[in-house]
This record gives C-alpha cells, sequence and structure tokens, in this order.
C-alpha cells in the first residue's frame, strides 16, 4: 500500500499532532503540552543522554512550537516559562555534549576548506545512494530529511536580525532564493514535499516526526537553538555556510542517483534547483556573510568554527545511522515505510 498523499502543497500545511514520547523527559513535555498552561510541573533535565531518542524529541516539541505547533497545543506554551526553563536544561547538555565533541580552534578559513576535502569514494549517504542506493532507502533519506526540507531556511532566518550591513544584506539574498525568489511555487520547501509525493511519501509538515531517530533530531535541533540564541549567532553562522558549501554536490549526487531509479521529474527537481543556486550562495557565504561577519566582530571566529564542526559532527552520526542499517540490511528510520 503506498502512503496517502496530501495536497503538493504540503509545505503550507497545517501543524501536525503531537508524537508518541520516547522516554519520560519527552512523555513529561508531550502530557503538558495537551493541557492548558502553566503545567503542574515539569522534571529535570537529569543525566539524560544528550545524544538520546528522549532528549532530542523533547528539545524538538520544545522548539516546534516557535514554528507551526501542534495540532491542539495552546499557542500560549511558545513563551511558558517553566518550559523555558526545561529547554534551556536540555539545550545547555545538547551545547554541552556538542563541544566536548569537536576540537573547536579560531581557523575559519581551514573550517570551511575542510568540507569540501573529501575523497572521491567517500562513504556519505549522498555518495551511496547515487552509486547503488534503492528505491526504498531514496524514500527513507526523503523522510528523514523532510523534518528540516519542509521548513528550509526558516531556523537560518532568526540570523538576519543578528546581522547588520553588507551581512545581513548578503545573508537575505541567499535567504531570498531559499524562499522561492518571490515565487511561491518556486518555494523549496514546496518544491521538497512535492518530491516527497513524486516518490509516493505524505508531504505534511511533520508527518515523519515519529519515524525519525535522534539522530535526525539532532541536526534540525542544532539549527533551532543557534537561531534562537543571540549569543550563537557566529555558530549560526557556520552552520548556514557549511550548509551551503555542501549542498550543491551532494544536490548533484542525489539528483542522478533519483534519474538512476526512474524517478518523476518532480522528484529531482529540488535538487537540481539547489545545485547552480547554491554554488552560487556559497561563495555569498563565505566571502560576504563570514567575511564581512568577522571583520565587524573578530572575536566571533571560534563560533564560527564550533558552528561548522557541530553541523558537520551531527550529520556524520546521521550518516552512519543511515548507512549502517543499510548496510545491515535494517531500515534506517524507527518505523516503517509504507511500500510506494
Amino acid at each position: 500500500m503506498s502512503e496517502t498523499p496530501g495536497a503538493a502543497s504540503g509545505a503550507a500545511s497545517g501543524p501536525p499532532g503531537l508524537p508518541e514520547a520516547r522516554g519520560p523527559l519527552s512523555a513529561a513535555v508531550r502530557t503538558a503540552l495537551l493541557q492548558a498552561p502553566p503545567p503542574g510541573g515539569l522534571p529535570e533535565a537529569g543525566d539524560a543522554d544528550p545524544f538520546g531518542e528522549d532528549l532530542q524529541l523533547a528539545l524538538y516539541l520544545a522548539y516546534e512550537l516557535h514554528y507551526r505547533g501542534f495540532a491542539g497545543v495552546d499557542e500560549a506554551w511558545e513563551w511558558q516559562p517553566d518550559l523555558l526553563r526545561l529547554r534551556a536544561a536540555l539545550e545547555d547538555r545538547f551545547l554541552g555534549a556538542l563541544r566536548e565533541a569537536v576540537p573547536g580552534g579560531a581557523d575559519v578559513a581551514g573550517a570551511l576548506d575542510g568540507l569540501l576535502a573529501e575523497p572521491l569514494d567517500a562513504p556519505g549517504v549522498s555518495h551511496h545512494l547515487q552509486r547503488r542506493g534503492t528505491w526504498g532507502q531514496t524514500r527513507e533519506y526523503l523522510a528523514h530529511r523532510s523534518l528540516y526540507q519542509l521548513k528550509e531556511a526558516d531556523p537560518q532566518a532568526w540570523l538576519i536580525p543578528r546581522l547588520t550591513g553588507q551581512p545581513k544584506a548578503s545573508l537575505v539574498a541567499v535567504a531570498f532564493d531559499e524562499f522561492g525568489a518571490g515565487h511561491g511555487d518556486r518555494v523549496h520547501a514546496r518544491l521538497f514535499a512535492e518530491a516527497m509525493e513524486g516518490a509516493g511519501l505524505d508531504p505534511g509538515y511533520g508527518r515523519y516526526l515519529d519515524h525519525a531517530p535522534a539522530e535526525t533530531l539532532a541536526t534540525v535541533n542544532l539549527m533551532s537553538q543557534l537561531g534562537l540564541h543571540r549569543s550563537l549567532r557566529g555558530a549560526m553562522a557556520g552552520h548556514f555556510a557549511t550548509l551551503e558549501i555542501t549542498s550543491s554536490p551532494g544536490a548533484r549526487r542525489l539528483a542522478r542517483a533519483l534519474e538512476r531509479l526512474g524517478a518523476e521529474p518532480r522528484c529531482v527537481r529540488f535538487f537540481t534547483e539547489h545545485i547552480e543556486a547554491d554554488a552560487v550562495h556559497e561563495q555569498l557565504m563565505r566571502r560576504d556573510v563570514i567575511g564581512g561577519f568577522l571583520a565587524q566582530e573578530p572575536d566571533q571566529a571560534p563560533a564560527v568554527v564550533f558552528g561548522i564542526q557541530a553541523t558537520d559532527y551531527l550529520e556524520a552520526r546521521w550518516s552512519d545511522r543511515l548507512l549502517g542499517a543499510w548496510a545491515a540490511d535494517r531500515p534506517s528510520l524507527r518505523l516503517p515505510l509504507c511500500d510506494g
């Protein structure tokens, strides 16, 4: 049985329902959100695994209130003090674990150059899908990425008010393309929804949250955390540059994978749209956004490097999750997809 597709404009659909809990933290947040604020009491973060299913889902639930929220959840929860206190504790554990996991430093140029220094036989997800990925694995890839791509560039847009002058102007130029350059039918989130629908997946916003493992949630939570905190603006600039620098070659490989598998043109269009656009964005991000930002705030160099390294680290964990599952002939998602 195939997935039941929504409208191709699924990226603009209403809020999703709350997902199932994955442990005591996410269960407590879920239970609270089903009530009217304030809550009767929320737990402490404790010693929860900062990269684990429970903490990552609890953090995702708190962050999603700043995007489209959840069906049946009072919008007053977005700035509810008790939930914000718990979120801050979860953020501290996540950010602290990331800082311990990456080497740090202040060599921004070296960190950016390293993103493109990969061997031809690199073991990444897009390399695998281009060479020998199956249709089922490609559909899993789309489901994983839908958690971000259906709100593409929304987290990064929070960086705009943190910048001034040329860095702001250049970042807005990049975001203008991400949001369709004034054309609703070219908004990248909508193009991704159309790609999902062409692959027999439901393009509804948040549809695959229950399916997505902690490794996927963490990549999106990082964006939200960096975007929501002005103190992390340098890290967000590094994160956004990382996405733009690595996007074009990855999109080329994924377009080739989809063409090899005989996918519908609308599945391929999202990726071909990114090949040339993100090659231009790379230069804007490196020269004007990062370069201009550091000219204004040179002390932010370590933060920019951290944003690059943290993004790369979480992407590597996510890649290991997918490739490890596929090597063992297992699904990479927590729940199976219907045939499509």
